[in-house]
């Protein structure tokens, strides 16, 4: 395979599943703002700018920091490029370059995901941006049983891999930023506004069902931050990203002949995920495994890129 085909087929991945997960974080900060009983107002935008990363970009706008003109610079701001209906163009422009191999039902999820913002959306009220990120999950969800469907080759691999690299990233600064925004004034830690942050960030990576299944003594932060972290059967947490990093790069090297820098980070950082316990990195500080494991996967990302040449 082209390097410079590889390179499109991981930036797919990639750009596709920060999509998903920028559309998820609008919706459970919607619904943390709009609908929880104690609405989180201003906060809850402030920490999806933070999650994503683009607080100065936000700045440099001039907007006024509110819920509308956040969801409308995070999903159909054209002219940002951490912004979802960026990430689609971002995507579909991979997938032109590689169309051949993909099937028609990957390439068809892919267009009818950038397709949703063809027609000007509107991201201006709760329910219009609530249906407009239901919308991109719908698809995002199809390309990804897409994927799975397609033969078990070096196309589904690359693809995998730029998934597993960004869930990773989008998983570990969710909870580092939840772990670190400050309760409203009068409120108490375990309260409900505190109940609602933690089940909002559940509610982002589809974790609900499989934290009630897992834990059976109600919600608590460190059972959370447990699941998010250390528990391989969820498949957004750190544990089951980088394993499925090191699975896939183990094909690839296989298939390819490519073996190197990444792969030895991959298997050296699943090796530490593995002696990893939830209850340690409390203890010894989760601002710093947590930004650790950022940047870790950072050096990852730039190994990856030098290990198959995609320039």
């Amino acid at each position: 395979m082209l390097s410079r085909t590889a390179s499109s087929l991981y930036w797919l991945g990639r750009y596709f599943e920060r999509a998903d997960f920028i559309a998820r974080l609008v919706e459970a900060t919607v619904r943390l703002d709009v609908l929880s009983p104690r609405p989180a107002g201003r906060e809850a935008w402030v920490s999806a700018l933070k999650v994503t990363d683009t607080e100065e970009d936000f700045d440099e706008v001039g907007a006024e920091l509110k819920r509308s003109e956040v969801a409308r610079f995070l999903t159909v701001d054209s002219a940002h490029p951490g912004s979802i209906v960026r990430c689609l163009d971002m995507a579909r422009n991979n997938a032109r370059a590689v169309r051949t191999a993909l099937t028609r039902e990957a390439w068809t999820a892919i267009n009818r995901a950038w397709l949703i913002f063809e027609g000007k959306p509107a991201a201006d009220d709760p329910t219009a941006v609530l249906n407009l990120v239901e919308a991109v999950k719908n698809e995002t969800r199809g390309f990804e049983g897409a994927v799975h469907r397609m033969l078990r080759n070096q196309t589904t691999w690359f693809i995998r891999l730029g998934q597993a690299v960004e869930r990773a990233d989008n998983t570990a600064r969710l909870l580092d930023v939840k772990y670190h925004i400050l309760l409203p004034a009068g409120e108490r830690i375990g309260g409900v506004v505190d109940r609602d942050q933690w089940t909002t960030i559940l509610q982002t990576v589809s974790a609900v069902t499989a934290y009630r299944w897992l834990y059976s003594d109600g919600l608590k932060p460190a059972s959370v931050i447990d699941l998010l972290i250390a528990r391989a059967e969820l498949p957004r947490s750190l544990a089951a990203s980088v394993e499925e990093t090191v699975d896939v790069l183990s094909m690839l090297a296989k298939r390819t002949g490519q073996h190197g820098e990444a792969d030895r980070m991959a298997r050296l950082r699943a090796t530490r995920m593995g002696k990893t316990r939830s209850g340690e990195v409390i203890a010894s500080g989760l601002h710093q495994f947590l930004q650790s494991f950022i940047q870790e996967n950072a050096l990852l990302h730039s190994a990856i890129g030098r290990q198959f040449k995609f320039g």
